[in-house]
């Protein structure tokens, strides 16, 4: 199956696993919408463009179903952003960000002044893609959300998935799988310790939210004034001030439009979803820790 099928396979399989509408708001297939801003876009490069070799690229990372393509949409409406999401063939392949140079000539010939780029599948990279050889240095926005609703939103549209690719990596034969690239010692042993015949798809799910946000950690990304941790519940329940709180960091200049798309919700109490234990606590103490180093960048 070439490419073309594959995608249009899979947008087949979202439409009926979440709703038409529910594929045209995430993989963006309003034309009239993107005929819009690309004007936008056009008018401000003739009116503002930079330099070529001056855009600041920006890497949105953390593990899918975190809210990131609402961030994207949010910043998509700034005409100063030149946006490469992952379905965009210029950068990605499969999903993947193309090689190091590839990317780099997108960003330095851009006429923006930042390019924002969605690698979530190349997340474990993000300390290496801040070290690319740019002219303006890289930010990076590491999204994150709770892992109830993680969990949920994931079973939804890729079911199994998590289960069957954890199983693969436990097993030692997922050397190859992004899903498992520069996991820790620790996490690895931790991965082996599990009873992946009796693992259910919401606890591995669960575990691969764990792993993934973990190394946030692990890469020293809590370190460093170059990554913002953002909250997609906090950013959910205050949409001005979550979307300032990116603008601010970016050096980027906020406008209602940012926020205008985001549906203010408040904490539902909806019942933490029965995982294995072991894996409950874990993401639980996990989700604390991210929350508190969110608090701090907080401003």
């Amino acid at each position: 199956m070439g490419e073309f099928s594959e995608k249009a396979a899979r947008h087949l399989r979202w439409a009926r696993q979440g709703g038409l509408s529910s594929l045209v708001e995430e993989d963006d297939l309003r034309p009239v919408a993107r005929a819009g801003r690309a004007w936008r876009k056009w008018r401000w490069r003739r009116a503002h463009g930079v330099d070529a070799g001056t855009a600041m690229p920006v890497w949105l990372v953390g593990v899918q179903r975190s809210g990131t393509n609402m961030v994207v949409r949010g910043l998509e409406e700034s005409p100063e952003v030149e946006v490469h999401n992952e379905n965009d063939g210029r950068a990605f392949e499969r999903f993947r960000l193309r090689s190091d140079p590839v990317v780099r000539k997108i960003v330095v010939e851009s006429g923006h002044r930042y390019v924002l780029f969605k690698p979530l599948c190349d997340s474990h990279r993000v300390d290496e893609l801040l070290a690319l050889d740019t002219p303006t240095p890289g930010r990076a926005i590491w999204a994150y959300r709770g892992v109830d609703g993680r969990v949920r939103s994931a079973l939804a549209k890729f079911g199994d998935t998590n289960l069957r690719v954890l199983t693969e990596i436990a097993a030692g034969r997922g050397a190859g799988l992004w899903q498992s690239q520069r996991l820790s010692p620790d996490s690895l042993e931790l991965l082996r310790s599990f009873d992946w015949a009796s693992m259910d798809a919401a606890s591995a799910a669960a575990l691969f939210w764990y792993l993934r946000n973990q190394l946030f950690f692990d890469l020293g990304l809590d370190r460093r004034t170059d990554v913002l941790l953002s909250s997609y519940d906090a950013v959910v329940a205050d949409p001005e001030a979550g979307t300032k709180a990116m603008a601010s960091f970016l050096d980027l200049a906020w406008h209602p439009g940012l926020a205008a798309h985001i549906e203010r919700r408040t904490p539902k109490d909806v019942a933490p979803l029965e995982l294995e234990p072991r894996v409950r606590g874990l993401c639980d103490e996990l989700g604390a820790r991210l929350d508190a180093a969110a608090a701090v960048q907080a401003p």
